[in-house]
């Protein structure tokens, strides 16, 4: 079975995932076949999201500072998504020094729960050159605990999202996994334009410039912001990113609560399941909440598509490490 020009068996890897948000982390990583045994994340609606979408998932409602992981030792893969206002260049840029700064309490998990593979996304910020010493710092932290580690930007787009998303995302393997371990190839082909992907939520209550307006939104997406739960409103970012929205015939001023009618002549505005699909998230996922706390769980998500893409190197790099040593055991028990 190939995916992403990558060699992926058919079997199930277990993980961990800390600030799991909305999902889009842990979405992903389940269509790359991983099984999670938790899911910790501090706001209830968030959580609420995550049980009403899966059920089954094991969801830890607290505060990361006060969970322990020792109790999944040698789990195959710990994953999350640690808070990005410290490194966002839309805040102050305190990094280690924001209270918010969750890195520290991640490599404690790590520490305590052992597992073979780790992967932690955040905003292209930390890769910034002000922020060397401290990505040095938690490669030097990684290290001792005995995996090798990379740093790579990634794209959205070029995994099918139709919007840009820079992220900056760690991937790190015990020294054993680590040497079958690739980034995985971006996509051969564009992602739909706004237009293409929108045009069906668009259109589904029979506005009658929907034709117009797709031809307008001809490319990808600016990046969706989710805003902080002290600041902003359900809207689609600071002023550059309302104008480049306005220029796909968007009105990033707020959500609507439903689509277009037949008659409305001004530019539409996103609803909240537009704005998830931007974000590459199913048609099926449902946010728990009111308009501006939904928003932010859709406006912080890591996409699904590249959080499955990224899952998908990961577990190649595991399962090919398991082949080689499953093929030695047996070669040395013929051979005995």
């Amino acid at each position: 079975m190939y995916k992403f020009g990558i060699r992926i068996r058919k079997v199930k890897y277990t993980s961990i995932e800390i600030c799991a948000g909305g999902g889009g982390q842990a979405l992903g990583l389940e269509q790359a076949g991983f099984e999670h045994i938790a899911l910790v994340e501090l706001e209830p609606l968030a959580c609420e999201t995550l049980k009403s979408n899966r059920p089954s998932w094991n969801v830890i409602n607290g505060d990361l500072r006060r969970f322990s992981a020792k109790r999944y030792k040698n789990i195959d893969l710990f994953a999350g998504g640690v808070p990005c206002p410290p490194f966002s260049i839309a805040g102050q840029q305190l990094g280690h020094l924001d209270e918010r700064d969750l890195f520290p309490e991640a490599i404690r998990l790590i520490g305590e729960c052992n597992p073979k593979a780790v992967m932690l996304e955040n905003v292209r910020g930390i890769l910034d050159e002000k922020f060397r010493s401290y990505r040095e710092h938690i490669i030097k932290e990684l290290t001792q605990l005995g995996y090798k580690c990379d740093w790579q930007l990634i794209n959205a787009s070029n995994f099918g999202v139709s919007q840009l998303r820079p992220r900056a995302v760690l991937v790190a393997l015990k020294k054993e996994y680590f040497k079958f371990f690739k980034w995985p190839e971006i996509n051969s082909s564009p992602p739909p334009t706004v237009g293409e992907l929108l045009y069906e939520e668009m259109n589904s209550l029979g506005w009658n410039n929907i034709e117009s307006w797709k031809k307008q939104a001809n490319k990808i997406a600016p990046t969706i912001v989710g805003g902080s739960k002290k600041h902003g409103g359900a809207d689609l970012g600071p002023t550059r990113a309302k104008q480049a929205w306005a220029l796909l015939g968007i009105d990033g001023k707020g959500l609507a609560d439903s689509p277009p009618v037949n008659g409305f002549s001004s530019m539409p505005r996103l609803t909240l399941q537009m704005a998830a699909l931007v974000q590459g998230f199913p048609k099926t996922w449902r946010f728990s909440g009111k308009k501006t706390p939904a928003y932010r769980q859709v406006g912080n998500a890591f996409p699904p598509p590249v959080a499955k893409a990224v899952g998908l190197s990961i577990k190649n790099a595991l399962s090919q490490y398991d082949e080689k040593s499953s093929k030695s055991t047996r070669l040395k028990s013929e051979i005995a």
